[in-house]
């Protein structure tokens, strides 16, 4: 509960450096770099990897999640997971704005989803502005994707490798690119419109 609390307090909101919240966000992160360390300096059963997630982001984590390593997060208390997940490795999660993926979804190597951006003013610029990321159901990031604060990916939408989501994506499309654009609607679940 107190992490949802602290996600609430922060997101659309300026975080200014040195302020109070900052420093709280900054204990805590702290922490979770100790937790990753010690996650990803050594092989890990999948049962242990998941125990660290679930110390990592202060929730219960489903035995059908399979997080490859190494797994990277900058914060982790804003992460929540639903079921049958795939996470292959080198995903990094900058969480602070929250990040949820639900049952189902795929995540290649390489991706990096990010929900924090730095204050444009210039006096300002250490300080933190962000906004949830959130992955539908069945939806497939491939390898190397990077999304961007705030951004959906609709349910069973497929985003292809090395693109860059600056917006959301729809239900039952691909989009690819940087920025990516949707280039097919999927039709079924096993038809692709041409």
């Amino acid at each position: 509960m107190a992490n949802r609390e602290l996600q609430k307090k922060l997101v659309g909101k300026e975080i200014i450096q040195n302020s109070d919240l900052f420093n709280e966000i900054h204990v805590i992160k702290q922490a979770n770099e100790r937790l990753l360390t010690e996650l990803n300096t050594q092989y890990h059963t999948q049962e242990k990897r998941l125990e660290y997630m679930k110390e990592i982001t202060g929730k219960k984590i489903a035995d059908s999640v399979t997080i490859s390593q190494p797994f990277y997060s900058d914060f982790g208390r804003h992460i929540t997971f639903g079921k049958n997940i795939f996470i292959n490795q080198n995903v990094t999660f900058v969480d602070l704005g929250g990040i949820t993926i639900e049952d189902d979804v795929l995540i290649g190597p390489g991706s990096t989803f990010i929900t924090v951006n730095h204050l444009i003013e210039p006096k300002k610029r250490r300080g933190l502005k962000v906004e949830p990321i959130l992955i539908k159901r069945n939806a497939w990031i491939g390898a190397n994707v990077t999304i961007l604060p705030g951004v959906i990916i609709g349910e069973n939408s497929i985003v292809a490798a090395d693109s860059t989501v600056t917006k959301n994506v729809p239900n039952n499309v691909i989009v690819a690119g940087s920025p990516a654009k949707e280039i097919r609607e999927i039709t079924d679940g096993l038809k692709v419109a041409p």
